[in-house]
């Protein structure tokens, strides 16, 4: 049986996400590194874990977030349909279950905000993870004079919190914006499908979704 643990410490894997990451560098994009991945699977897996999924369910969830992005190594356009079989490739080659497969890239294939719907637990669970990554580090630019929409928005973020309410009826996103280099408006200018999609995510899953900006709740 492939874990988690498996697919994140394979060599030719952890290649291919990390000369993606530099595709994106290249062409101008925020952070889409280990350390991404690493995130998204965390939450993935904190999602159906507080919704009493079965661990082989959150294990699926994990593997699915970690391979997500590597689709960038191709090209930016269509990255979760080009991931999606990428990791089919990959899977296949080291043995999973076609059914464990199924899973797993079709939630990939999905979790994009141009086409990506939440077809399943796992694909609301990385759509979710995915698109809450909002944080200071993914910023590569360090020249804050000629940062663009992107930057300004993600180094304005000092803090994010992803966080499933005790009686399980609401998913809240929390960030902390620092209005200096970026403000609401910035961020609804480049996010709003993605909350859209975060939105529809939740409810498929069972969950309201909630996004607060500095203590102010904005959906």
């Amino acid at each position: 049986m492939i874990t988690y643990e498996d697919i994140k410490n394979n060599p030719d894997i952890t290649t291919y996400i990390k000369r993606a990451d530099e595709a994106l560098e290249a062409l101008g994009f925020t952070e889409h590194s280990l350390a991404h991945v690493g995130i998204v699977a965390e939450n993935a897996g904190y999602i159906l874990k507080t919704l009493g999924f079965p661990e082989r369910t959150i294990e699926l969830a994990k593997i699915a977030a970690h391979l997500h992005d590597i689709g960038n190594l191709i090209n930016r356009v269509d990255h979760s349909q080009s991931g999606a079989v990428m990791a089919f490739r990959i899977l296949d080659n080291l043995g999973m279950a076609p059914d464990e497969i199924a899973q797993i890239v079709s939630a990939i294939g999905n979790h994009d905000e141009g086409t990506g719907k939440p077809v399943s637990p796992i694909a609301a669970a990385l759509i979710l993870a995915d698109k809450s990554d909002v944080r200071r580090t993914r910023v590569r630019n360090y020249d804050i004079a000629s940062f663009d929409i992107h930057d300004r928005v993600n180094y304005s973020v000092t803090s994010s919190e992803l966080k499933i309410n005790e009686e399980r009826t609401a998913i809240t996103l929390k960030l902390t914006i620092d209005t200096r280099y970026g403000n609401v408006m910035d961020y609804f200018e480049i996010f709003l499908d993605r909350m859209l999609l975060c939105r529809n995510a939740s409810e498929a899953i069972g969950l309201k979704f909630k996004l607060i900006i500095n203590d102010q709740p904005l959906i």
